[in-house]
């Protein structure tokens, strides 16, 4: 274990996170984070189980460029749930033994990870909500309850967006609105000439796209009403799919499913496109949703047409920013709105607004907090916490 590191007076401690999302998946909001965190103090980051025909339950453990600890525990294959909590809790009590962990922060992304990791003592507990997930589609159903512990623990918590921040506010004294951010110089390559992905190069123009993950938040009739009507656009969709069935997507001549690519190659696809789109449902699973691909839309230069989606047209829509339609008819004239701009001051109002954004803005206000929860933290103590637990001006 690295030794923690001190930043002015500050003693900085190990984070172990615990995270429902796979550090190898779409990098988004902990990738950003954590990889920023890890230039702090060394962080072990908690993946969900994988089930392999293993004879006995082991650790994977894999150092990131950045230096992240990604930890994955593998799982004999039939592995009953009771069973797989047991091994999970075995395998991180041994972890911590081994490492030497201790006055660490504990981080959580998913609430379930309660249920073996809650005989833990950290020195602060951190939730990062970034989405409502009892809303997704297969969302266990003890999750709520889960979550309702976590709150309880939890000396700070962070929501990833608005109207994330208005429903978790009621439910803890501690809660701080950090919306997603964006890497801003990673995305300005696409206002670049970029060479065009093998992969995309044979698709005509004007070139529609989507990047991120193909699932339930897709409005799949939407798409497929706006891809019959305008046959003469095309409609690029970069990214995995997840929890629906491929055979459920809307398909034609001009609609394009790519797959999901690293996030180093997304500013080549988005530099050769000509309107960026948000086709999301309006869902249990979209409500509280901000998605990070909007200002990584707009750093790129691209014009950016959504659905109502309350953290876009709030207040990207609001501002002119982002083109918001409600149905097939209107998301088309909005392309079509796109495709002929008239504002052209358009990006200079783009990048005002983005320049007070970034990654790093967002995770230094967020650490500020976790500090100020720290015993160590001068000016922080037990009554501190208690006092924004029971809702204490403080």
């Amino acid at each position: 274990m690295n030794d923690p590191q001190s930043i002015g007076s500050q003693q900085l401690t190990p984070i172990l996170c615990f995270c429902h999302l796979r550090w190898n998946f779409v990098y988004q909001r902990p990738q950003h984070l954590l990889t920023r965190c890890e230039k702090l103090a060394q962080v072990h980051l908690w993946e969900e189980p994988l089930f392999e025909d293993e004879p006995v339950a082991r650790l994977a453990s894999t150092a990131t460029p950045s230096g992240v600890r990604v930890l994955t525990p593998i799982l004999p294959r039939g592995t009953t749930p009771d069973a797989a909590l047991t091994f999970e809790r075995e395998l991180l009590d041994s972890y911590v033994a081994n490492e030497q962990i201790e006055n660490f922060i504990a981080w959580y992304y998913t609430p379930m990870a309660l249920r073996f990791s809650d005989h833990l003592t950290p020195e602060v507990t951190v939730y990062d909500c970034m989405d409502e997930l009892s809303a997704f589609h297969g969302a266990p159903p003890e999750l709520i309850a889960q979550e309702q512990r976590l709150f309880d623990r939890a000396d700070v918590v962070f929501a990833g967006g608005s109207s994330l921040y208005s429903s978790k506010r009621r439910q803890h004294a501690n809660v701080h609105l950090f919306p997603s951010s964006i890497d801003r110089h990673h995305f300005a390559a696409g206002r670049l000439e970029q060479p065009d992905p093998e992969d995309q190069r044979s698709i005509p123009h004007p070139r529609i796209g989507f990047f991120g993950v193909v699932d339930e938040r897709l409005d799949r009739e939407l798409l497929r009403q706006v891809a019959a009507e305008h046959p003469e656009w095309h409609f690029v969709m970069v990214g995995p799919v997840v929890k629906i069935s491929e055979n459920d997507l809307p398909r034609g001549q001009n609609l394009h499913y790519l797959g999901q690519k690293s996030y180093a190659d997304l500013p080549q696809y988005l530099a050769n496109w000509d309107v960026a789109m948000l086709p999301f449902a309006r869902n249990a699973a979209t409500e509280f949703i901000s998605p990070t691909k909007t200002p990584e839309y707009l750093a790129a230069g691209k014009p950016v047409v959504s659905t109502p989606i309350r953290d876009v047209a709030k207040p990207y829509g609001e501002m002119g920013l982002v083109k918001i339609a409600a149905d097939a008819q209107q998301f088309g004239e909005a392309i079509d709105a796109c495709l002929h701009p008239e504002d052209d001051r358009w990006l200079e109002k783009v990048d005002r607004f983005l320049s007070n954004t970034s990654w790093d803005k967002t995770f230094e206000g967020m650490w500020k907090e976790i500090q100020r929860c720290s015993p160590q933290h001068s000016g922080s103590s037990a009554a501190y916490i208690a006092e924004k637990r029971s809702g204490t001006n403080v």
